[in-house]
């Protein structure tokens, strides 16, 4: 019995562990700070070679720094 329902389970077990994976991925990307220093240079580089405008330069850049602000509050608050 037991033997039937872990072959029945497996595929749903794989795919419950690759959305763990996958959300594990996404939150260390979301909680990188170098990854969002590496977005602001983009950003200071597409807008010093007029690609964007400064209106959207402003926004951009005030959501990659409250981002940083963040990661840098949670990571003072888990030490």
């Amino acid at each position: 019995m037991f033997i039937i329902d872990s072959i029945l389970l497996a595929p749903l077990k794989g795919v419950v562990w690759l959305g763990q994976k996958l959300n594990e991925i996404a939150q260390n990307e979301l909680n990188d700070d170098g990854r969002i220093k590496e977005e602001l240079m983009q950003l200071q580089l597409r807008f010093e070679m007029d690609e964007i405008s400064e209106q959207e330069y402003d926004e951009k850049e005030r959501e990659l720094l409250e981002r940083l602000d963040a990661i840098i509050k949670a990571k003072e608050q888990e030490t």
